[in-house]
């Protein structure tokens, strides 16, 4: 039995993933992440590049891409997952995957050599994400007046957020700090 909002509430079963259901069920769900919609978009950065997945190179960078190159739409045409959420969030949580050879590939963050990496890797996104997860990523307006632009924060990580940096003649995808909630830095602008 547990007491809230000085109303008695009793726990009738554990269900799958270990969800805790009421017998008073007036609308409470579990806390999950579920599927709702996806989107297929290409991923500009602030100079108008593209963003391209080299699954054969371990990477992705905003490249300039002539118009035959994005016809052709190798590594470029990204699906965007959208999840809806029973709790509340500091943005929408989308994920990302692209095809790329008759192959599937999904964005995830992971920490090599004490730092946050951006990767691809083989496989599907989940349909449903019963917790935390290292390929959910919160969308956010980039700023209150450029309604379309977004910046990508990633869940697990508060003020982390995707962008790109010079690498050479590449700009490749990384993780980025925030160093000021109000700060406004282009390299994380994505449209």
């Amino acid at each position: 039995r547990v007491k809230m909002n000085e109303e008695t509430v009793c726990a009738v079963q554990l269900g799958e993933n270990f969800c805790l259901y009421f017998a008073d069920d007036d609308g409470l769900e579990c806390d999950a992440l579920c599927k709702e919609k996806t989107l297929h978009r290409v991923l500009r950065n602030v100079n108008s590049q593209l963003l391209v997945v080299r699954p054969d190179l371990n990477m992705a960078a905003f490249e300039d891409v002539t118009d035959q190159e994005m016809k052709s739409g190798k590594g470029m045409h990204f699906n965007i997952h959208y999840y809806k959420t029973t709790t509340p969030s500091a943005g929408m949580p989308v994920a990302f995957s692209i095809q790329v050879e008759d192959k599937s590939y999904y964005m995830c963050c992971e920490k090599e050599c004490g730092k946050m990496t951006v990767r691809f890797r083989e496989g599907e996104v989940p349909k449903e994400i019963p917790g935390e997860s290292n390929i959910i990523f919160f969308k956010k307006t980039f700023t209150s007046c450029s309604s379309r632009a977004f910046k990508f924060e990633y869940s697990l990580e508060q003020g982390m957020f995707l962008a790109f940096e010079k690498e050479g003649y590449l700009r490749k995808l990384i993780l980025k700090k925030l160093s000021r909630e109000d700060e406004v830095d282009e390299t994380m602008k994505i449209s």
